[in-house]
């Protein structure tokens, strides 16, 4: 997969009062992980140019389902740290589903993310 978790949607508020969907985790050595840019605690804004406001967790857990192979995303860097996600377990465990459980398996979309984000950083 791509290699991060999401959380949120307007029916599991990550953040009281904001019903965005955001990155709660990087996994170590994932596709996001060694491209670098993506943070956890960042919210996505849009996949493909889908804007993903106002969806429920998953319809938006769809759209990574249905991303393909070319996954373009638009986020927004988190300023200010947040005092915590609204029902936050405290056990180490960010509450969302891991976005590799979700995705079409196989090391073929993991491939061709990794050729994407290493093709995207060439052309910086």
């Amino acid at each position: 997969g791509l290699g991060f978790n999401i959380v949120g949607g307007t029916d599991q508020q990550y953040v009281s009062n904001d019903n965005s969907i955001y990155v709660s985790r990087i996994k170590k050595d994932g596709a996001a992980y060694l491209d670098g840019r993506l943070q956890e605690g960042d919210k996505i804004l849009a996949v493909n140019g889908r804007d993903l406001k106002d969806l429920r967790h998953k319809d938006a857990v769809e759209l990574f389902r249905n991303a393909g192979y070319d996954v373009s995303l638009k986020i927004q860097r988190r300023l200010q740290p947040q005092n915590g996600p609204v029902g936050h377990r405290g056990d180490g465990e960010s509450g969302g589903l891991p976005l590799a459980a979700i995705l079409v398996p196989g090391l073929a979309l993991a491939a061709a993310a990794v050729c994407i984000l290493l093709r995207y950083r060439q052309r910086m």
